[in-house]
């Protein structure tokens, strides 16, 4: 059952003007499924149900939500970092599924996560640290600390900073997982996966110097064979070589959402192949 009643008391801010990006930022009710939508610059970037942290709105998030499920035994806590916050919206998501977890946000908008937690207050319980700075420089700075997830969810195709788009920037996440961790990324990308087929490349580079197997891919199974606007999860990780990956594959397969597709390292490269000829 999506949110209905209003979570903002009175005073309550339903807006922000951000200083990086020199944004508003806006939450709003969202007429159409229920909830709660984050808009930034009047797109929207996030979907909140208050009622139910588990009803992922966002096709994308719902494939990150999915392998969040199968990488520890269930209802286990998982130590995981979001590179990126949006509205809080994983974060609510992992607290429901695997309460108890250590997570951390790193935002580069300082003024979003205070916005986001005063209107749409986060479960009760939820272990939560904020760090303010650039995704890059700040997960350097957590000294010798390390995951068992980061999802790195601040892509929106060519526009995306360019040095958390490189081999390199890869390579210092993977080096920030445990042993049996995984990198989640979400790639937003227009028709042509140009953006996309470049940071297979980059991720392949990273993962093979890490010494962790190749990348795999879910996605809608419809932009494999009529391209459009849309994204891609993209994983890397020493998780990847667990002997339960292919039950893995097929519990993902069936959850959707439906049309799936999840891309092995092979098939994976087989489409960058792919988008390369075209």
């Amino acid at each position: 059952m999506s949110s209905s009643a209003t979570p903002f008391s009175p005073g309550t801010p339903r807006s922000a003007q951000l200083s990086f990006s020199d944004q508003p930022a806006w939450i709003v009710a969202d007429e159409v499924v229920g909830g709660w939508t984050l808009l930034i610059g009047g797109v929207e970037q996030s979907h909140v149900d208050l009622e139910d942290p588990t009803h992922l709105v966002h096709e994308y998030l719902r494939r990150v939500g999915n392998v969040l499920d199968t990488v520890k035994p269930a209802g286990e806590p998982l130590h995981i970092a979001h590179l990126g916050g949006g509205a809080l919206t994983l974060v609510r998501y992992v607290q429901a599924i695997r309460p108890g977890s250590a997570q951390t946000v790193i935002e580069i908008e300082r003024e979003l996560p205070t916005l986001v937690t005063t209107a749409l207050p986060l479960p009760e319980g939820t272990d939560l640290e904020v760090v303010i700075g650039d995704a890059r420089e700040e997960l350097a700075a957590l000294g010798e600390r390390t995951f068992e997830a980061i999802v790195l969810d601040v892509f929106s195709g060519q526009d995306s900073p360019a040095h958390l788009a490189e081999a390199a920037f890869y390579a210092e996440a993977l080096a920030r997982l445990a042993p049996d961790g995984l990198l989640l990324v979400n790639v937003g990308d227009d028709a042509g996966r140009r953006f996309l087929a470049a940071q297979v490349r980059e991720l392949e580079a990273a993962a093979a110097q890490a010494g962790v197997p190749g990348v795999w891919t879910l996605t809608d199974a419809q932009l494999l064979t009529r391209p459009a606007d849309g994204n891609m999860v993209l994983l890397a990780g020493g998780a990847l070589a667990s002997p339960a990956v292919e039950d893995w594959r097929a519990a993902w397969l069936a959850a959707g959402p439906h049309p799936a597709a999840v891309l092995d390292p092979h098939e994976t490269q087989e489409l960058v192949e792919g988008i390369n000829r075209s």
